[in-house]
């Protein structure tokens, strides 16, 4: 008997480009998402994304902001050990390595688009107006995409990997 494949899910994963950008990520061609301190997004790494899940990688707090690239989970959810670290901003002093709060997935580099796709463009298709991201106060850093709005992001952006996945 063999084992049914899980369905790849898709995603959208916020970075601010002076902190970590889409260069950053291809420069080193994998990362640790770590510093994420909300609960849903926590909970959205740690129960439901899984190794080879598609990623939009998206450059926030940048005018403008906008998708950028194409990343993919790498790893299994595992404590994020900047909670642990009194020296870094991500500190937790009530997290502990027996009962950790954060969570955190590795993602690789799979591609850069040639440009990016700023939020007003992805806000002018009518086909993702119920994308969270362009939801209004949507601000959740990491986010579940649709199958048909991630392969339509893919296809605004010019994407190589457009014609491999489909909704």
């Amino acid at each position: 008997m063999t084992k049914k494949s899980a369905k790849i899910r898709y995603w959208l994963m916020k970075s601010e480009p002076d902190v970590f950008s889409i260069d950053d990520l291809q420069r080193l061609g994998k990362t640790a998402w770590e510093g994420v301190r909300n609960y849903t997004a926590r909970n959205s790494m740690r129960d439901d994304m899984k190794i080879g899940d598609l990623v939009i990688f998206y450059h926030s707090s940048v005018d403008p902001a906008g998708a950028v690239g194409l990343a993919r989970v790498c790893s299994a959810p595992y404590p994020d050990p900047t909670q642990f670290d009194a020296k870094s901003e991500y500190y937790d002093p009530k997290s502990t390595p027996e009962a950790p709060r954060w969570i955190l997935v590795d993602v690789e580099f799979v591609e850069k688009w040639p440009a990016m796709v700023p939020l007003h463009a992805l806000k002018a298709e009518k086909g993702l107006k119920d994308m969270l991201v362009v939801q209004k106060g949507q601000r959740l850093s990491v986010q579940a995409v649709e199958p048909r709005h991630f392969v339509r992001v893919l296809k605004m952006a010019g994407s190589r990997q457009g014609e491999a996945v489909t909704a």
